[in-house]
């Protein structure tokens, strides 16, 4: 086996840092393993893979923590609630970054209001339920990407699911919603942010 010299894989590995990270897309195994049906996911915030508004940035980043406004179509027949997350796979943790992750959504609702994702937040459905972030604390927690990591991606999904409600505990970490989700999903939207430091 070849073994780079340290100098020369620390210099490969920082000119090709961006290339990798912006590589990674967590959800396309996801998808080899299921069959999920295409939905259509977005915004009037921000366009696929363009960059977030300040807004839906961490407020100690000069945001305001606000959830972008969202919008989805093409839930197939069937669909009886939904479930949305916000994930950063580019955050230098080895496992990603969970900022928002809600569901029992209504399969009558298609739109989300910007905010929605906020503590105490009435434009999220009665029967909603959000998990806690990475910080520990229950609604959208904004971009923060630390400097010298690039830029990171933001991948907002939403799942419509063949049950009206998921029987997950509360104080349950995203993970466990996307176990869940998993096995109930009858159809994926996609739509991605970006945030540089």
């Amino acid at each position: 086996m070849t073994t780079i010299p340290a100098p020369r894989a620390l210099a490969w590995a920082e000119s090709h840092k961006e290339v990798a990270m912006l590589s990674y897309d967590p959800y396309a195994a996801l998808a080899e393993l299921r069959d999920f049906a295409p939905m259509t996911l977005t915004s009037t915030d921000f366009a696929d893979g363009e960059a977030l508004p300040l807004t839906a940035w961490s407020a100690g980043r000069g945001g305001a923590d606000l959830s972008p406004q969202l919008s989805w179509s093409g839930a197939p027949e069937g669909t009886k609630s939904f479930a949305i997350s916000c994930f950063d796979p580019d955050a230098p943790t080895g496992s990603g970054y969970w900022h928002w992750a809600v569901f029992n959504i209504p399969a009558d609702v298609a739109s989300l209001a910007a905010g929605a994702g906020s503590a105490g937040s009435l434009a999220l459905p009665a029967a909603a339920m959000m998990l806690p972030n990475e910080a520990g604390t229950e609604h959208y927690i904004g971009a923060a990407p630390p400097a010298g990591t690039g830029t990171h991606r933001y991948f907002f999904v939403i799942d419509a699911l063949d049950v009206d409600t998921l029987d997950i505990a509360p104080g349950s970490t995203p993970a466990i919603l996307g176990f869940n989700r998993h096995f109930h999903s009858l159809a994926r939207g996609v739509l991605i942010g970006t945030a540089t430091p």
